[in-house]
């Protein structure tokens, strides 16, 4: 019998984001260019991210949310989720998957 065990680094945290989900947009915040840095330090996971416009009302939300996700992943003590708004978002930040499912070319 064989167990996986997650381990964490920048992947895990980045994929674990995936889940969580920018109300406005149907979008996550990886694909939509929110994510600025990511950096995790045994464990301790700091994250840097922006929302699409400064004055965004859901920004503590969208910041609780990814905290809570991050919080979830096997091996992890501490998060911290810093907004950040240097560089302003642009909707070149998105990726190529959030396009598609925009339907941007």
């Amino acid at each position: 019998m064989t167990s996986e065990t997650t381990v964490l680094n920048k992947d895990t945290v980045m994929e674990a984001l995936r889940d969580v989900y920018d109300p406005e947009i149907p979008i996550n915040v990886v694909d939509l260019g929110l994510i600025y840095d990511c950096a995790v330090d045994e464990g301790n996971v700091d994250i840097k991210m922006t929302l699409t416009f400064a004055g965004c009302g859901m920004g503590p939300y969208i910041a609780q949310q990814a905290e809570w996700r991050i919080a979830e992943i096997d091996g992890v003590d501490d998060v911290n989720v810093e907004l950040v708004y240097d560089p302003p978002w642009t909707p070149d930040m998105i990726s190529e998957e959030g396009r598609s499912e925009l339907g941007i070319d």
